[in-house]
């Protein structure tokens, strides 16, 4: 089962952030009566304490609070969790994805309230994924509302115009198994990977209004809008705009050179 941490992050917050308020608005004045009782029967420095509740509550609802509004509506981290995005990112890096480049979204049920940039092609994307919103994806965008999306003998064609792609590597350079290309998407340049020997997989799309057409970097080992459609614009998360961490397995050391940008 699929835990909905934003969720239970809101419902603990509120909780907290309740019994913070119970406490200030009718219990603290209620101790600050019994201290004053207590000075005039003669005691020195009279203190009653909080219960275990209050204290708790005053302590962890500032963080909790902190926590929300930066994860909900300024920047979200996450891990890349699989390959599919590579030579772009790597299985192990950590990544910020800005919550505001695409408008403010409520922390349940996704729902935007400010408006802001749309999805540009060639923006590296977060989404959650159409047939299970409660996964997370990550790919490239390839096509927005109204294009014409073509994939023919592992070329991308955008409108009818071919996206031009120049080689870089043969990995191994000796009977290569998989070419490293710079694929120029519009306006952006960015790499991917094309496995020599994986099958050709052609077909072609329209994007309805308010969809985006979404493909991983490592063409021919991602499972994206060519399998499984179109992403609506309500299960947008994000963009992804930096890699801050590189953790390759648990017991391996955090690598801090990999910050970049994300292209």
């Amino acid at each position: 089962m699929n835990l909905d941490f934003a969720l239970i992050l809101v419902v603990v917050t509120l909780v907290t952030g309740l019994l913070w308020l119970l406490d200030i608005a009718f219990f603290a004045p209620s101790r600050k009566r019994k201290e004053s009782q207590m000075v005039e029967e003669g005691f020195e420095e009279p203190k009653v304490n909080k219960p275990y509740w209050a204290e708790l509550s005053s302590s962890i609802f500032p963080v909790l609070a902190a926590v929300l509004i930066l994860r909900s509506f300024l920047y979200e981290p996450f891990q890349i969790p699989s390959g599919s995005m590579l030579p772009t990112l790597k299985v192990g890096d950590f990544i910020l994805v800005n919550k505001y480049h695409y408008g403010l979204r409520t922390p349940v049920g996704n729902i935007k309230f400010v408006d802001n940039n749309e999805p540009q092609r060639g923006d590296v994307m977060v989404f959650k994924y159409p047939q299970n919103p409660s996964v997370y994806y990550i790919k490239r965008v390839i096509g927005l509302p109204g294009d014409e999306i073509v994939y023919k003998d592992k070329m991308l064609f955008v409108n009818g115009e071919p996206q031009n792609q120049t080689l870089i590597a043969q990995i191994p350079a000796i009977n290569p198994k998989r070419l490293q290309v710079e694929e120029q998407l519009g306006d952006v340049a960015h790499e991917i990977y094309r496995d020599v020997n994986a099958r050709v997989m052609n077909g072609g799309w329209r994007v309805p209004e308010g969809h985006y057409f979404m493909m991983g970097d490592n063409r021919d080992n991602s499972n994206d809008s060519r399998y499984w459609g179109f992403v609506p614009d309500e299960l947008i998360v994000g963009k992804a705009v930096s890699v801050w961490m590189h953790w390759a397995q648990l017991l391996s050391i955090p690598d801090f050179t990999a910050i970049r940008s994300i292209q």
